[in-house]
């Protein structure tokens, strides 16, 4: 059981990487330990997270066709795709990760802002500012408290998922594409190192979990105590 006192305000902790890193998985695996050692957890994902956010997704994430359209009928733009993403991202702070912090709920977040500057910035090559600008709009100026990067390298991320049957308009996506933004994410760590806690998604998931409680518990813990 957890020792110290609960934080007034929930935290928001995010989970990022690219295809096949295992966050989803990890994401999953601390909800259950974090649970079992006594914290209100909430799981939740992005895009997607509310009924009119997951309509949203699968717009964006629809599996594509054989050209690589979304839905047969016109390619998207990155700069749609972006706007998506964020209009996702607006309903879900509003009406999920509003209320759990408030609440002090720890909340767990497949999937935040720095997804929006690693896909859309780095991988489609829009204005890194500009997405900055945009989803403060988005967020109203929330920002995670705690940041978890699963990192594998591209070929094992997409042979990983690319084992799935689910494959979504991204999966598919060049190869090039998704160096660009793994090199995004790690950047963003260097950039963030505080808040962005890289953690090697190429091991044992077993042994990758006891470093994430690890590293959450850490944190939470003295998040709780103020130090």
């Amino acid at each position: 059981m957890r020792s110290g006192r609960r934080p007034k305000r929930g935290v928001l902790i995010t989970f990022e990487g690219m295809e096949g890193s295992g966050k989803t998985t990890q994401c999953h695996r601390l909800a259950k330990l974090l649970r079992e050692d006594g914290w209100r957890v909430v799981e939740t994902r992005e895009p997607g997270g509310t009924p009119l956010a997951e309509r949203i997704r699968d717009l964006l994430l629809g599996s594509p066709d054989s050209d690589g359209t979304s839905g047969g009928a016109e390619p998207m733009t990155p700069e749609c795709e972006a706007f998506l993403v964020l209009a996702c991202r607006s309903q879900h702070r509003l009406h999920i990760l509003d209320t759990a912090l408030r609440e002090g709920a720890v909340v767990l977040c497949d999937r935040f802002s720095d997804s929006t500057l690693a896909y859309q910035g780095y991988g489609r090559g829009l204005d890194l500012a500009a997405l900055r600008r945009l989803n403060r709009v988005a967020t109203r100026g929330l920002s995670p408290d705690l940041t978890l990067l699963f990192d594998v390298p591209v070929p094992i991320g997409l042979a990983r998922r690319r084992r799935e049957s689910d494959l979504n308009r991204l999966d598919r996506e060049a190869t090039r594409f998704h160096e660009r933004v793994r090199r995004g994410f790690l950047d963003l760590a260097r950039r963030h190192p505080r808040r962005i806690k890289v953690l090697d998604g190429r091991g044992d998931p077993d042994r990758i979990a006891l470093d994430t409680v690890a590293a959450v518990r850490r944190f939470l813990q003295a998040r709780s105590t103020g130090s």
